[in-house]
């Protein structure tokens, strides 16, 4: 398939997610004006908790997943509720996405003030996800066929975590399209980024909502204060946590900037050579830790020539002698290790100058990143001369698939921001 058609198919799965979320909106909008809200008091208390859940994301952080967990636990336990006190309920499918939807815009309306409203997919995944819960769950416990197949025991509980499961599971297929959409990375390794998310906030959501509908079944809507709890102080403690990796990779950024700042490599290579390794990583599939370390060591590769006592023209490690570039990384590597960063980031800057069969992936791409930039830096040889030459040199010193990979993210436009959404 040609770059033109994958773009194409990926605009129309956008336009799809979104129209989707688009139609149900107003089935739902239209359903609840014919027929009227019922239980008001029960809409009316959930919509409120959606609405403090997503004015909770005023600290929310680039790169959260889900910045409203509290917003979500709430609208996913709308959609399961079929109980309250003791007493059914009667509020359909459409109902639940009505007031869903309607919390999420008047939620938004500080937001947009101050200029940060919601981004349209976030919005459309909330819509189809909690759709998709209250599809499965509202038409089967009003018409009492969940009671007939489950009972109110724990099979019914069962019930109530598969469905959730099932939730999540739509909810990522749908994260992991709307960004394949917005960076052409490859679709599976996204996907399996957003599985791995689901063990973390993710699991709490589902919980947290899931817990949120069994105890307003039997309490009451007094229930919900006690039972949000949790999940927000969960929240506040992640984003602590959260602050603090922020602050941590700042400092590795600023040691990184030391050979810029002494005169050892031109300005903005070591960020340049970071953002376009993490691009090609995603390319070829890493994910998680892996793309946090081959970050970290990017951006802390050249560190090693502040050890020389005169400096490399125009600090390209690329075009020394080999035994002078495995020099300079085993002397990067004692540095990175001095730091405290990670173990696994000092490896990799100091095999950055091995045969590539030696070495692991994160280095790999290191390496022909950086030297890919190094030779762009000379103006006789530009962006196509440098990959010419590294596709030269793939023989012994790069890796054919990572040259190629790099090709790939250039031939978009260079590295995409994958977050925030």
């Amino acid at each position: 398939m040609s770059r033109g058609h994958g773009r194409d198919g990926a605009r129309s799965a956008v336009v799809a997610v979104r129209g989707a979320a688009l139609v149900l909106t107003v089935a739902a909008f239209a359903h609840t004006l014919w027929y009227g809200i019922a239980e008001p008091w029960h809409a009316l208390t959930f919509a409120a908790l959606v609405v403090t859940g997503e004015l909770a994301r005023w600290g929310a952080l680039p790169g959260e997943r889900e910045p409203a967990p509290l917003g979500a636990a709430g609208a996913l336990a709308y959609a399961l509720l079929g109980r309250s006190g003791g007493e059914p309920t009667t509020h359909g499918a459409l109902q639940v996405v009505a007031v869903v939807v309607a919390a999420q815009l008047l939620a938004a309306v500080p937001h947009v003030a101050r200029g940060s409203g919601p981004a349209p997919d976030l919005a459309a995944r909330r819509v189809l996800t909690v759709g998709f819960a209250a599809v499965c769950f509202q038409p089967l416990y009003n018409s009492g066929q969940s009671g007939r197949w489950f009972g109110e025991g724990p099979y019914f509980v069962l019930f109530l975590l598969l469905l959730l499961a099932l939730t999540a599971l739509c909810d990522a297929v749908l994260a992991a399209l709307l960004l394949h959409s917005r960076t052409r990375y490859p679709y599976g390794p996204l996907l399996r980024d957003e599985l791995r998310t689901l063990v973390g906030i993710g699991s709490a959501v589902c919980a947290t909502g899931s817990v949120m509908a069994i105890g307003v079944a039997v309490a009451g809507l007094w229930a919900l204060p006690v039972l949000c709890l949790p999940l927000l102080l969960a929240q506040v403690s992640y984003r602590r946590y959260a602050a603090v990796r922020t602050t941590y990779r700042q400092t590795i950024a600023s040691l990184a900037r030391s050979t810029e700042i002494a005169g050892y490599t031109p300005h903005g290579h070591a960020r340049r050579v970071a953002e376009l390794s993490t691009a090609v990583g995603r390319e070829l599939g890493l994910s998680g830790r892996e793309l946090t370390v081959l970050e970290y060591a990017a951006l802390m590769h050249d560190i090693g020539q502040l050890s020389l006592v005169d400096p490399v023209a125009e600090g390209a490690t690329a075009t020394l002698p080999a035994a002078d570039q495995r020099r300079i990384a085993l002397l990067g590597g004692a540095v990175v290790r001095q730091t405290g960063v990670d173990t696994a980031v000092a490896v990799v800057v100091e095999q950055q100058a091995d045969p590539y069969r030696e070495q692991p992936m994160a280095a790999r791409i290191v390496r022909a990143v950086n030297a890919y930039d190094d030779l762009c830096g000379e103006s006789a040889i530009g962006p196509l001369g440098a990959l010419e030459q590294l596709r030269l040199a793939t023989g012994h010193d790069y890796q054919p698939q990572v040259v190629e990979a790099l090709a790939g993210v250039l031939a978009r436009g260079g590295p995409t921001q994958v977050r925030p959404e």
